[in-house]
């Protein structure tokens, strides 16, 4: 198999010695979390962030990796099978071509979302990084360096398997600890306690501070259209994901009440589908999320539509921050420049996010700031993954 897809791979064959792809590596980081936590859909004590790592005849190494509960071995079972053997000898600094070849795999057939998209954007955020390193500049820069700050909002304290008084300490936490801008969840079993719970925290919480709620989909029509009148009357800021990520006409519906700003995009996974959700007025927050469209190449395709028609694009943090923070800064709105702090697996991280009262430094260093720091990976490898190195022979 891995034969015929060489003969078939369109990517062109490196011109420049320098840049000629050489290997492919990945594996798999399982961290901890700092605590348990819930949403209306998981329970989660750890993060799995697959990693690849793909190394140029000049010896430098770009680094692209994804956020997940679960399916690393899916993900990293379409690096290998269908994306290494045509990336072997390919051009690393020909992104669009990659990825235009990527695209149009085998792997178009059997899935343009889902694992085929992360695959995909782990081998493109690779790629961004080793032109950003060859470039000798932050990706956020040679993207056009728009910020050198970001405002951050903390997602990471309103989580349903709290009491409210565990809620109302760690909102307050946060505030203390400078930030104006956090969020909680809801779509429990019941709306009358989802509502109970936002009210507890509104009233507990400075009135400068905005609260936004999400709900992770586990709303229908009906409940959402309840919710949002008392949502409004309580001054929260977005309503995110009410509904199934596929309902295009029932987001509409709400964001045509105008009671609330609807947030969505994490569960979106490709271009013409933000397009759908745009052309329907269906959405006013575009949470588009690098690591679940195709990459850095995609991201930037949705961002611009998104600005276009008007949007807000505040992407959801499946990345730990560390691509979005040159994303936004680099092509983001004049107003708004904002990305959620969600501080999971931080510590995995070569260079990590650097955030001081809410805001977010932009780093210096040439790259994506996506490097693995090698005593990270030592300590959170796991090795019984499917963690394998590709160098143009047959895997195993």
């Amino acid at each position: 198999m891995i034969a015929d897809e060489l003969e078939t791979a369109s990517t062109p064959v490196s011109t420049d010695p320098a840049s000629r792809i050489e290997r492919i590596e990945t594996y798999v980081l399982r961290p901890p979390l700092r605590r348990p936590l819930s949403d209306s859909i998981y329970d989660r004590t750890h993060w799995v962030v697959p990693v690849v790592e793909i190394t140029t005849a000049d010896g430098l190494v770009g680094t692209g990796y994804s956020g997940l509960w679960t399916g690393d071995d899916l993900v990293l079972r379409a690096i290998h099978e269908y994306l290494a053997p045509r990336l072997q000898g390919a051009d690393a600094a020909m992104i669009g071509a990659i990825w235009q070849d990527a695209y149009w795999s085998p792997l178009h057939w059997v899935g343009r979302a889902g694992v085929a998209h992360m695959a995909q954007s782990m081998v493109d955020i690779a790629l961004w990084d080793l032109a950003a390193q060859r470039a000798g500049m932050p990706l956020w820069q040679l993207l056009g360096g728009r910020h050198a700050e970001l405002e951050t909002y903390n997602t990471d304290g309103g989580w349903l398997n709290f009491t409210v008084e565990e809620l109302i300490d760690d909102m307050q936490g946060m505030v203390e600890a400078g930030w104006s801008k956090v969020k909680m969840k809801v779509g429990g079993p019941s709306l009358r306690a989802d509502l109970a719970r936002v009210t507890a925290v509104r009233e507990a919480l400075p009135a400068h501070v905005e609260l936004m709620v999400d709900v992770n989909q586990r709303w229908d029509r009906v409940t959402a259209l309840r919710a949002l009148r008392p949502l409004a009357d309580l001054g929260i800021g977005w309503l995110e994901e009410p509904l199934h990520p596929d309902d295009v006409q029932g987001h509409a519906r709400l964001a045509r009440d105008g009671a609330l700003p609807i947030a969505l995009g994490e569960s979106v996974y490709s271009a013409e589908s933000f397009a759908t959700f745009l052309d329907a007025d269906a959405v006013d927050v575009v949470q588009v999320d690098v690591t679940r469209v195709a990459g850095i190449t995609e991201w930037l395709r949705v961002a611009h539509a998104a600005q276009e028609a008007s949007r807000w694009v505040v992407p959801h943090a499946g990345d730990m921050m560390q691509v979005h923070q040159h994303l936004v800064a680099g092509v983001g709105s004049a107003r708004e420049a904002m990305i959620e702090y969600l501080p999971w697996g931080l510590e995995l991280f070569a260079e990590r996010i650097d955030v001081h009262r809410g805001t977010l430094r932009l780093p210096t260093t040439p790259g994506a700031s996506t490097r693995i720091d090698p005593e990270a990976r030592a300590r959170f490898e796991d090795r019984a993954a499917t963690g394998r190195r590709y160098e143009g022979v047959a895997l195993p």
